[in-house]
């Protein structure tokens, strides 16, 4: 059978194509608008983080700022989400994080890391934090095929703020404790060594720990002034946790799918819940109690 459908298609196009430079020009021959694209509002003057003022008197500072800020106004889809995600997260986050010790500005790392939920990195780093598998392993995850804690929401932020804690006793700063979660403790210092600097301002450093601060920067003052950015995001938009409950398993050769069903579940509901459940089964050969999230019926 002889295909017609190309030739038609190639005529409609034209003809749209046609159309369409014809109501431009008819725009710009009846209007004197035009589009205009507008830069951010400006920086604010002084800018702190975890309390520590950052100095803005250096022009590639201001400038790196600027850069972040731009891509995070502009990334709307990516920026909403975030948003969305945060009334759901934040009110898990937040909590640990002072229990810890740990400045709340220290929430949106796992902003800038992941985008609050459990990507993973080509590198192998996996969950909120991103952790490596080694690094998760010393901090208390446990991590095999069976289990993934990096994906466990509560542990593995408790994991980065032992870290941070840690990172902030090596440094007595938290701005450089926060460059080392993306560049390890070891380069960070080793870095200040070199340059004889005692500021992550003063350090010159790959793009990626460069940016770093600045992303955590542009990510808080969004975040605390979303309408400056042009972002509203209402309650009733954002996402929320259903009606949960907590039940703690502790037999060997444990069979998720039948956990699942036997609270009225899908396995699917199930992983949701519980990311960190790698498998169908989990041997639990040394029967160590889990404790997991199911749905309140």
């Amino acid at each position: 059978m002889k295909n017609n459908f190309l030739p038609k298609f190639t005529i409609l196009s034209l003809l749209f194509v046609i159309i369409f430079l014809t109501k431009c020009n008819t725009f710009n021959s009846n209007s004197t608008t035009h589009l205009k694209l507008q830069s951010i509002p400006s920086q604010p003057k002084t800018i702190s983080f975890a309390n520590e003022k950052v100095p803005l008197n250096k022009y590639y500072l201001q400038e790196r700022l600027d850069r972040e800020l731009l891509v995070n106004t502009f990334w709307h889809s990516n920026t909403i989400l975030v948003f969305k995600r945060s009334k759901k997260y934040f009110p898990i986050i937040e909590p640990i994080l002072g229990k810890n010790g740990i400045p709340d500005d220290f929430k949106y790392l796992a902003v800038i890391e992941s985008g609050l939920i459990n990507v993973k990195s080509p590198a192998g780093a996996e969950g909120f934090w991103q952790f490596m598998p080694k690094t998760a392993r010393e901090y208390g995850l446990e991590v095999n095929t069976d289990v993934d804690e990096r994906l466990h929401l509560i542990k593995s932020t408790e994991s980065a703020a032992e870290y941070l804690k840690y990172a902030y006793e090596v440094f007595g700063n938290w701005t450089l404790a926060a460059a080392s979660y993306n560049a390890g403790m070891q380069r960070i210092q080793s870095a200040m060594n070199k340059q004889k600097a005692k500021s992550y301002y003063d350090l010159f450093l790959n793009e990626e720990t460069s940016r770093y601060m600045h992303r955590l920067l542009a990510t808080k003052l969004i975040f605390e002034s979303p309408e400056t950015y042009g972002f509203e995001i209402t309650d009733e938009e954002a996402y929320a946790f259903p009606e949960i409950k907590l039940v703690r398993i502790s037999k060997s050769n444990i069979n998720w799918v039948e956990v699942a069903l036997s609270h009225n579940m899908s396995y699917a509901d199930l992983r949701e819940l519980n990311p960190w459940i790698k498998g169908h089964s989990t041997a639990n050969r040394n029967q160590k109690e889990y404790e997991i999230q199911v749905l309140e019926n």
